[in-house]
């Protein structure tokens, strides 16, 4: 059997897929992996010891380059759709099995490409509100916000098939029909599957019951992290008290012209403000110094995993990788969330009294010291420090015994 894992998206939607490449790999099961050709996903997977094969056009330079015109969108769409269904469709045969995560073009071209050439095909879901359920809403697409003063999630996931449909249905349903597939009527559920994974932990993100869609939940796919800390990072740990960590990611920030070096400055600030010292990663949105004091030091990829547990608080946008990193660190966090499932990991943040959500997407030095005097809170270390101890780290394997047993 090989099991062919695919995705479209950023290093929180390939890192997962590379985790549970390597315990695919370790039980004797060739596993590899279609997903953006970004240089730093291709090194990265390669450290690992995965196979990849790059698939569409670079995420960051997507992400970082002039927004896309709205009359790109179906374009994309389709382009997403056909490029994965041919990546997948030329690794993929009968008896094997296709995993698909990511943006949801790149899952129904994975998707229609295991369907085509007989895989068994599983949808596995980064977060729990990619799936319908009657205890939290679905994400909102900025072109369909929804309706003025409808709050119930029944409703709005109602509402989300015809917004699903309307966004990706004529792509779909036409590529289906270009390769001899029947179009389907509602292309959310039947891409997503009646019995899909998620791919979170219990604690931080759980499936809540009851609900109607039966969801296999493995826990969270983390990949080790082996590297050590750059000389110059572990001399600035060692050099004084644990520092604060600010970074956004892959997030790139493109509120105000001068977002990121708000965010750079608020975030040096608050930090400040606390006596703290500053690690400051550069992420996608290009975060630098925001003067020559040597109580700030700026990093570029680090492994987060050994980072974090030497931090004091993680100042972060709230992707699904970064709060479970920082959570299975024991640090203290502020969500400032941006986009997508940010919002929900930064309630789970607060709910769990593990840190402070951040009230919007652009922290200003005084929002962002008061959020932060609430997670460097002795009580909230505490807390952080006991929901480490309960956070598991074996949902790679739990997923590849699953796929390897045909179950789930």
């Amino acid at each position: 059997m090989r099991v062919v894992l695919s995705t479209y998206g950023s290093r929180g939607d390939v890192q997962p897929l590379a985790a549970l490449a390597v315990r695919l790999r370790e039980a004797g099961v060739r596993a590899t992996v279609c997903a953006p050709p970004d240089e730093e996903f291709a090194r990265r997977l390669a450290a690992a010891g995965v196979e990849m094969v790059p698939v569409g056009e670079s995420v960051r330079s997507l992400v970082t380059g002039p927004p896309p015109q709205p009359g790109d969108f179906p374009k994309r769409v389709a382009a997403l759709v056909e490029q994965f269904h041919a990546a997948v469709g030329a690794l993929a045969g009968p008896g094997d099995t296709v995993v698909g995560t990511g943006l949801f073009p790149a899952i129904a071209g994975a998707q229609a490409a295991a369907e085509r050439v007989g895989a068994r095909f599983v949808y596995a879901a980064l977060q729990p509100n990619a799936l319908p359920s009657p205890h939290h809403p679905p994400l909102e697409y900025p072109m369909h916000p929804f309706p003025p003063g409808v709050t119930d999630p029944r409703e709005l996931w109602e509402l989300n098939v015809g917004v699903m449909n309307a966004l990706f249905a004529e792509p779909v349903n036409g590529f289906r029909t270009s390769v001899g597939l029947a179009a389907v009527d509602n292309v959310r559920d039947h891409v997503f599957t009646e019995r899909p994974w998620l791919a979170t932990d219990a604690v931080l993100g759980p499936w809540v019951q009851p609900a109607e869609l039966a969801v296999v939940q493995t826990g969270a796919w983390l990949l080790a992290d082996e590297r050590p800390l750059p000389a110059e990072l572990s001399a600035f740990l060692d050099a004084g008290q644990a520092p604060v960590y600010v970074g956004f990611g892959s997030m790139p920030l493109r509120g105000a012209p001068d977002a990121a070096e708000a965010c750079a400055r608020a975030g040096v600030a608050a930090a400040r403000a606390h006596g703290r010292r500053v690690v400051l990663a550069r992420g996608w949105a290009g975060l630098d110094r925001v003067d020559d004091r040597g109580d700030c030091l700026v990093v570029g990829e680090v492994n987060q995993q050994a980072l974090f547990a030497r931090c004091a608080a993680v100042v972060h946008h709230g992707g699904a990788g970064t709060t479970t990193a920082a959570a299975a660190a024991g640090a203290p966090q502020v969500v400032v969330p941006q986009i997508a499932d940010q919002p929900y990991w930064a309630r789970r943040v607060a709910e769990l009294g593990i840190g402070a959500a951040h009230d919007g997407p652009a922290p200003s030095t005084d929002t962002l010291t008061a959020a932060l005097a609430r997670a460097l809170d002795g009580a909230v270390r505490e807390r952080a420090a006991d929901v480490r101890g309960r956070i598991r780290t074996d949902g790679a394997a739990v997923a590849a015994r699953l796929l390897i047993d045909g179950q789930g």
